[in-house]
């Protein structure tokens, strides 16, 4: 009887406890609250806006307003009518005395290439006084003006917003008769270098699985005087800039590298082996500046399964390897699923590496996306190619949260 009121005694206290705990203070989320307007302001909000370039048009909108709505009450079918081109001509020679006409010119080249030339020449000759009274009339300024094309750009390109550079990323492009058809085979790369990124990535994800299996369970088995010091040295990569480690591997593996140097003076080759500027060379460096990404997950999950298990296997009558198999390798894949991912993940937005290490052929969605944001300054293009990124990402981070889930314990 004392017993069970003791125990009725302990129940009341902690029911009366979690009763006194009550909600979160508000000064928690007020301490909170600097570093999370910091994140947003400084990350999520840029972030944000610039992955918006990739689905709005607002150029031609807002520098062509009369214009874009015009066309979007044609049928396609034909030439616009002389109103239109009238109304066009007008606000070409607005936006040139305005300084705006390079935005139109740029977004319509995009699409239509020698647009920017077009409309230049146009806007020379309409202030040099040539009249526009009809499509005639500018069709005689550039007889590009009478092929339906050029308007349908402009259509296209009204806004708000845009599917335009999806479908260019993808390879894509919207005909004058609003049909998706593929680009002309010389203009077709994106699909190529998107699937050669995600083939580089699962490589690479596959190979630091492969080395770093074996040497977390090696850090995981050891003593901590032991495993300390080789853990210091699986976190080594971390410690230097991705410059300098990939520099470092193009000097070891270079033709007249350490590498081949040393092969050709053991006898193992007679002539240097290929290992730069190439798909092997950008497998090599991005596993060894990967592997640290797996290891580290990987090794706290294993350190946290008791060795108990295996010996229960055994005791059982199991084997090594299918104690291995049915014990203690699904216990340990919540970590290598989340080892893999994470560097499946930075492996996609990798541009050093394969960039210094790689070839011509060799070279991830990462150059295109620099290319577009820092030279071309095509923002929407570089917006479009980094969510093709991001949807596959997620399915990632999807698929190992349902795998992890469903391993059995």
């Amino acid at each position: 009887m004392r017993a069970d009121l003791s125990g009725a005694g302990r129940i009341r206290s902690g029911s009366s406890a979690s009763a006194r705990k009550g909600p979160t203070p508000w000064w928690t989320f007020a301490l909170v609250a600097p570093l999370l307007l910091f994140l947003i302001g400084s990350f999520i909000v840029p972030v944000l806006m610039m992955l918006a370039r990739g689905v709005t048009d607002q150029e031609l909108r807002t520098n062509w307003p009369q214009t874009t709505a015009l066309l979007g009450q044609w049928d396609g079918r034909t030439l616009p009518d002389d109103a239109t081109a009238r109304t066009a001509a007008r606000e070409i020679l607005a936006s040139r005395r305005a300084g705006t006409l390079n935005l139109v010119a740029n977004r319509l080249n995009y699409d239509v290439v020698g647009s920017r030339t077009l409309l230049y020449q146009t806007a020379d000759r309409l202030q040099a006084g040539a009249p526009v009274r009809s499509v005639a009339d500018l069709a005689d300024i550039d007889e590009r003006w009478g092929d339906r094309a050029i308007w349908a750009a402009i259509r296209h390109a009204a806004g708000p917003t845009t599917s335009f550079y999806f479908w260019a990323a993808l390879d894509r492009r919207v005909d004058v008769d609003d049909n998706v058809v593929q680009v002309a085979p010389e203009q077709a790369v994106f699909v190529d270098i998107l699937l050669r990124t995600f083939k580089i990535s699962a490589v690479v994800a596959l190979l630091c699985a492969l080395l770093g299996y074996p040497l977390a369970y090696l850090l995981s088995t050891l003593p901590p005087r032991k495993a300390n010091p080789l853990l210091i040295l699986v976190l080594l990569p971390f410690w230097t800039s991705a410059l300098v480690r990939t520099t470092a591997w193009v000097v070891l593996l270079q033709t007249n590298g350490l590498i081949n140097d040393m092969l050709q003076r053991i006898g193992l080759i007679d002539a240097p082996l290929a290992l730069i500027y190439n798909r092997l060379g950008v497998y090599i460096a991005m596993t060894h500046v990967l592997l640290p990404f797996l290891v580290l997950p990987l090794y706290g999950v294993m350190r946290g399964i008791s060795p108990s298990a295996m010996k229960a296997a055994s005791s059982l009558g199991a084997g090594p390897v299918r104690a291995f198999l049915k014990v203690y390798l699904p216990q340990t894949l919540p970590g290598l699923a989340a080892g893999m991912i994470i560097v499946f993940t930075l492996s996609l937005g990798y541009y050093i590496t394969p960039a210094l290490v790689g070839g011509g052929a060799d070279q991830m969605i990462s150059t295109a996306i620099a290319f577009y944001t820092n030279q071309s300054l095509n923002w929407g293009m570089a917006a479009a190619l980094s969510m093709l990124l991001l949807a596959p990402l997620v399915l990632m981070i999807f698929a190992g949260r349902y795998l992890t889930r469903t391993v059995p314990v």
